[in-house]
């Protein structure tokens, strides 16, 4: 078993917590786990990327093969683009609808959902309005990893094992909350206000 995966957002969006959420639950479980990070040139703004490579042998690279990725995660839909020669024929796009303009030239956003429609397979995550539902707007990113949890080689309660590890307690349970959420909404999208292709 191998997956590859891309994290992509800009700063402040949480982007690496994911990685590292995913990280830990894979290495917990046994995995093995190769992760590359790049930053943006502001803390705040700048494209983030993770690279994430799960397996359960070695892995060569910490790079995830351009072409051939299983999985891009993407915390806003611009970003989702920018990095789609990286998905394989067959890899799935999970990217939250909500923009975050940080371009004085952002282009419009229903023509990058249009555009993301044209995958083969994607998902479009209300993430910020589930993130509210979860009770906290600051639990984005973990919405984000449950609606693209059905995708990774990993369980739920290893998943949200490892979010109760990395958060204390008093944000465990609202994390959690919202890792539930954006998970049943992938499993049943046509009742939560998303929509996907050929998943």
């Amino acid at each position: 078993m191998k997956r590859d995966i891309i994290l992509a957002g800009v700063g402040g969006q949480g982007v690496l917590s994911i990685a590292a959420i995913i990280a830990r639950a894979a290495l917990a479980g046994g995995l093995t786990v190769r992760q590359s990070e790049v930053h943006g040139m502001a803390q705040r703004g700048g494209a983030v990327l993770a690279h994430l490579r799960i397996a359960d042998g070695p892995i060569a690279s910490d790079l995830a093969p351009q072409g051939a990725t299983d999985l891009i995660i993407a915390m806003e839909p611009l970003e989702s683009l920018r990095y789609a020669a990286w998905l394989s024929p067959a890899g799935v796009l999970v990217t939250s609808t909500e923009p975050l303009v940080n371009i004085p030239d952002y282009p419009d956003v229903e023509n990058i959902l249009t555009v993301i429609r044209r995958f083969p397979a994607y998902l479009l995550v209300d993430a910020a309005g589930l993130a509210a539902q979860a009770g906290n707007q600051r639990t984005v990113n973990m919405v984000m990893v449950g609606a693209a949890s059905p995708r990774l080689p990993l369980g739920a309660e290893a998943l949200e094992g490892a979010i109760s590890a990395t958060f204390g307690n008093e944000f465990a349970e609202v994390n959690t909350r919202a890792f539930r959420l954006g998970r049943e909404a992938a499993l049943a999208p046509e009742g939560r206000g998303l929509s996907g292709g050929a998943l």
